[in-house]
């Protein structure tokens, strides 16, 4: 199997970016991460990318240009595919032109349900009896492309943010590699 190589963008902790490497080394994934963004030079993620030796561009997302950096730095990499991974700014245009249906974005609600920010609260306030994550191809909109994949689970009454919020990474780290896994199985 000829790997492709995937690009991950983070601002955060990166635990999806850490599963996503250790999936990766697996033979028959079929995506090897090959780059690292962040926007935050503090994002925890990246250390992630360092102990794995995975290049890793941060970005200032005020500096002017800052897109044509990524995109010159992604075609050097050979980059197939982005996966936006608790990425925490909207994609320009170019980014969408160029990589249409190739970039993907992992969110912590059944999607079209609570797009944006604060996801947890809003499955709370709600009194939703089931949440989990969706896998879904990045658009204009906001999390509204075509959903790949979603997993999920039932509320607990007992339940709070914290509870929720780890549930769904849990689910994360399946949903995200088979999404990707779906996407290549037939190219």
């Amino acid at each position: 199997m000829v790997k492709k190589n995937a690009c991950v963008f983070i601002s955060g902790k990166g635990t999806n970016l850490k599963n996503l490497i250790l999936r990766s080394r697996d033979y028959n994934f079929p995506v090897n991460i090959k780059l690292v963004v962040s926007n935050r030079k503090d994002a925890a993620g990246i250390i992630y990318a360092k102990k794995n030796l995975i290049p890793l561009l941060l970005v200032n997302t005020k500096s002017r240009n800052y897109e044509n950096l990524i995109l010159n730095t992604l075609k050097r990499y050979h980059i197939t595919i982005i996966c936006l991974s608790g990425y925490m700014k909207i994609l320009p245009n170019t980014f969408l032109k160029k990589f249409r249906k190739k970039i993907i974005n992992i969110h912590p609600s059944l999607l079209p349900k609570f797009k944006g920010l604060n996801t947890f609260s809003k499955v709370l306030k709600n009194r939703e009896k089931k949440t989990g994550c969706t896998v879904h191809f990045v658009t204009k909109k906001l999390d509204s492309g075509k959903i790949i994949i979603q997993k999920s689970f039932f509320v607990n009454p007992n339940d709070d943010e914290i509870t929720l919020k780890n549930k769904t990474q849990k689910l994360e780290y399946l949903a995200f590699p088979q999404a990707i896994i779906k996407i290549f199985q037939y190219n």
